[in-house]
């Protein structure tokens, strides 16, 4: 396997390239892309946001499969997990806190509301926005999620070994500090 070349510091009076470690794989998990054999991914297994989908997309696999008996999605647990902590919250800062556009929100607010797990009041100080509760059956339903969601937080945790939990998240805070997250 060829080393990969990437821009170096400045050394001397000019930039010199460096020759990198090469990265262990040169297949996405060795057998391919997505189960398919034969495709190399050349550099793309040594950069950072490529490494990160990756690991998101196995880590929203196993996530979803512990939810499915729940019929949660991630999105959905996230909105619950919100509302739970920061009940009385306007949907608009629901939307801020997770990203999410106010106008894709309104299909999840109505599913939530129509499987009974969430209710909008008329806010407080501004009655043209709703203050978001979750109901009794949100609330029983969260706590089931969160049980499952611990099991699922665990087998990452053990994919990762002893301390690579702590370390993966130190190492994407600081990621997330410098895009002014």
């Amino acid at each position: 396997m060829a080393a990969r070349t990437h821009k170096s510091t400045a050394s001397g009076n000019g930039l010199r390239p460096r020759r990198a470690k090469p990265h262990k794989r040169t297949r996405a998990g060795g057998a391919g892309v997505n189960g398919v054999p034969g495709i190399e991914l050349g550099p793309m297994t040594g950069y950072i946001g490529y490494a990160l989908r990756r690991a998101q997309i196995a880590a929203f696999t196993d996530f979803i499969g512990s939810l499915r008996q729940l019929e949660l999605r991630p999105t959905i647990f996230g909105v619950l997990l919100i509302i739970d902590q920061n009940p009385g919250l306007p949907q608009s800062a629901v939307c801020s806190a997770l990203g999410i556009q106010k106008a894709n929100f309104v299909p999840l607010l109505n599913e939530l509301e129509s499987r009974k797990l969430a209710v909008r009041q008329d806010g407080i100080a501004d009655r043209r926005s709703y203050a978001l509760h979750l109901t009794a059956e949100g609330k029983a339903l969260l706590r089931r999620a969160r049980e499952l969601h611990a099991e699922h937080e665990s087998r990452l945790a053990k994919r990762l070994g002893a301390g690579g939990r702590e370390r993966l998240l130190t190492l994407l805070d600081q990621l997330t500090d410098a895009a002014g997250s």
